[in-house]
């Protein structure tokens, strides 16, 4: 690190919380910020991973370990080769959370999006929770399967008490504290 900073340093963002919740809103605000002052960022969405990495996994606790290992094993080769990661995935369960912050190391950060249930329902526009509730998908994470709150994390967001442009803020000012981003520049205008 030069001067404190780990400026070019990869990292891995990783967004975990409740389906509704709000990562993937805010982690598309992030993106766009950082790629507009860096580039050099991949994002490693749960629903695309799942779709491409993990296709054939089903919703067991064995498979939702396995696609949250993947996209941790991703992460981590970005991250080592000097890549901004930004991961957006429910991953349910911290001890699987915690073995790819293990993996990571000092270059992980957890990212607790955090809603209550209630909410998280109020904003599905795709009607899982409806159908979870109602018992048509079984082993949703928050219903009828578990969600393992991070106890803690680097940033916990509450986005039921913030819009998404503030909380993706308070994650750039935070990987600025880091030193990872380079804090915007400010052009006087005379």
């Amino acid at each position: 690190m030069e001067n404190g900073t780990r400026y070019g340093r990869g990292f891995t963002l990783w967004f975990t919380g409740l389906s509704g919740a709000g990562k993937t809103t805010i982690a598309e605000i992030v993106e766009h910020e950082l790629r507009e002052r860096q580039g050099g960022i991949e994002v490693l969405d749960g629903d695309i991973v799942r779709t491409n990495l993990s296709k054939g996994l089903g919703f067991s606790r064995e498979d939702r370990d396995t696609n949250v290992l993947r996209i941790g094993f991703v992460a981590d080769l970005l991250t080592r080769n000097g890549v901004g990661v930004i991961v957006s995935a429910i991953s349910p369960f911290r001890a699987v959370r915690d073995q790819v912050r293990r993996e990571i190391g000092e270059d992980f950060i957890e990212v607790f999006v955090d809603a209550p249930l209630e909410v998280c329902a109020e904003r599905d526009v795709k009607g899982l929770y409806a159908k979870a509730y109602s018992g048509e998908i079984p082993q949703f994470t928050g219903v009828s399967d578990p969600y393992e709150a991070p106890t803690s994390p680097e940033l916990h967001i509450k986005t039921n008490e913030e819009e998404p442009a503030e909380s993706a803020r308070r994650v750039i000012e935070y990987l600025e504290q880091l030193g990872y981003v380079r804090p915007a520049r400010v052009f006087d205008r005379a």
